[in-house]
């Protein structure tokens, strides 16, 4: 029979009180929105007698989003207790959790208690809990490091008080899979009313064995897996959500579970936490990182385009993206560049591919992933030979007018050379600098554009080579700009920041009237 494993999702609290995630009220809520979309069981909202604006989004959120039961923390103090309450009142579904440290190092350093005086606590708090919540979660703070026999009780009694769900921490990632199934076993087979109450598993990722320590916990018992998007949280992180639920979905013959949430939100999920927080997952990151269906390596490519499953073991569409990707890069083979080609609207074979082949390897040298727009503009230059240059745009001249007065915008001139057009010249203001050059090379190139993403690297010189200035450092600027609701990526290098960004929204917006060239060429053909 499948087991239903219940997702706690402590994204906004757990996650976001760790070093460089923190949220604003608006992020939190649109977060809380994409983990309703997820469908995930509970929403730890937060944190209410943290701070004023942490009770403000419990309370919004606990108003606004249905669906999942929403949550706030709470220590074992009846103040907590009562501003957790408050900010849940209007919640149709809402559950508070409390916690109190039961290991030796907890007691005697941070609470300075005896440990009659926690189980005291324990009792009374919960019970004072279930004043206010019929659904009470407790949570025995550094559980793993806790005697096994007083960890007992201290469950026991919180169960007997009228907790609901049994929380054991690992909090501070110090567990091993093997030693995390034994705990859940022992406890699950000793605590009072083990069958009345949900265990549930919150595990740390400080060894990096978060997932690995939460699907154990299930096995030896927990019906609850406590995760966040993305997998931030306090130090390393904590068990990630969409690593969790996708294992569990995945490998369904080894752990016959199943859980509720919609796996085709994840990405969703994913990319609503970066743009609250900033922070992107890193490219590697299981499920959501940029190179988890991704493959540039020409073997992996080969066997992809014949049979997906030769290196993919998930659906991409299972987690909300459209397909994989075949990334172009140095490593890649020639079945991937004339598919892509394809794609595109070139047929690339024989000599023709392997002329188009040799001029990507060297463009891939230089700037490594080659999108579909840079991939047309070398195509389309190869084909029209040097008529091809002909329609390239390039920066001459950029001046930028600093405004008199405060209330006034930034005026940018720009001049530009275009192959067959030669020089333009055009002027735009905006409220920044780069806005208004970016704002007068569309003018000129009568191509709207949104600029989505701009990374620098300052790339000094050997000292030998430092010029006149001590430094000869140049400015490497990769540019993501949204054309028409395509996304198109540019690069320039130069010396000072300004041109370099200028040049990267440059070459952006000439790939992407590359590949509309081509689709018009399609077209009348058609």
């Amino acid at each position: 029979m499948t087991r239903q494993i219940t997702i706690f999702d402590t994204t906004l609290r757990d996650g976001e009180q760790a070093p460089g995630f923190s949220m604003s009220e608006a992020g939190k809520l649109s977060v809380a929105r994409a983990l309703q979309a997820l469908n995930v069981d509970v929403i730890e909202a937060g944190f209410a007698a943290a701070s004023p604006g942490d009770f403000k989004a419990v309370e919004r959120i606990g108003q606004e989003i249905e669906g999942p039961a929403i949550c706030s923390l709470a220590r074992t103090t009846p103040g907590d207790i009562d501003a957790a309450a408050r900010a849940l009142k209007d919640a149709p579904h809402k559950r508070l959790h409390i916690f109190l440290g039961t290991s030796p190092l907890h007691r005697e350093f941070k609470l300075n208690m005896t440990p009659d005086e926690v189980l005291t606590r324990i009792k009374d708090m919960v019970e004072l809990a279930r004043t206010h919540f019929d659904d009470v979660e407790f949570s025995a703070e550094d559980a793993i490091r806790t005697e096994r026999g007083f960890l007992v009780e201290a469950l026991s009694i919180a169960a007997e008080a009228g907790a609901k769900t049994l929380n054991v921490p690992d909090t501070v990632g110090y567990s091993t899979p093997d030693e995390i199934y034994q705990l859940f076993k022992h406890l699950t087979e000793k605590v009072s009313k083990a069958n009345e109450v949900t265990f549930s598993a919150h595990c740390h990722d400080d060894l990096g064995m978060a997932v690995a320590n939460s699907l154990a916990a299930v096995r030896g018992g927990a019906r609850q897996i406590e995760c966040t998007v993305n997998g931030i949280g306090e130090r390393a992180g904590n068990c990630a959500l969409e690593d969790a639920v996708m294992a569990i979905r995945t490998r369904r013959d080894v752990f016959n579970l199943t859980t509720n949430v919609d796996s085709r939100q994840i990405m969703a999920a994913s990319r609503a936490l970066s743009k609250a927080t900033n922070t992107h997952p890193p490219r590697n990151k299981a499920i959501v990182g940029a190179n988890a269906f991704a493959h540039e390596s020409g073997i992996h490519q080969h066997g992809v385009l014949k049979n997906r499953e030769t290196y993919e073991i998930m659906k991409p569409e299972d987690v909300g993206l459209s397909s994989n990707q075949i990334v172009l890069g140095k490593h890649s083979g020639k079945h991937a560049l004339a598919a892509r080609a394809k794609e595109l609207g070139w047929s690339l074979d024989g000599e023709r591919l392997q002329t188009a082949f040799d001029a990507f390897k060297v463009l891939a040298d230089e700037i490594g992933l080659v999108d579909s727009g840079q991939l047309s503009a070398l195509l389309e230059r190869l084909e029209s030979g040097a008529q091809g240059d002909a329609e390239l745009w390039t920066l001459k001249r950029i001046d930028i007018r600093s405004p008199l007065s405060p209330k006034d915008h930034p005026v940018a001139r720009i001049e530009m050379d275009h192959g067959r057009r030669g020089q333009v010249t055009d002027i735009a203001s905006a409220p920044g600098a780069l806005d208004a050059a970016y704002r007068a090379v569309s003018q000129i190139m009568e191509t709207p554009a949104r600029v989505e993403d701009i990374e620098m690297q300052y790339v000094a010189a050997d000292a030998h080579d430092a010029g006149d200035d001590g430094q000869g450092a140049d400015v490497l600027v990769d540019l993501k700009a949204d054309v028409g609701g395509e996304v198109f990526s540019g690069r320039a290098r130069a010396r000072d920041i300004i041109p370099a960004c200028v040049s990267a929204y440059i070459d952006a917006l000439n790939n992407a009237c590359a590949v509309r060239r081509r689709r018009n060429a399609k077209a009348h053909a058609a």
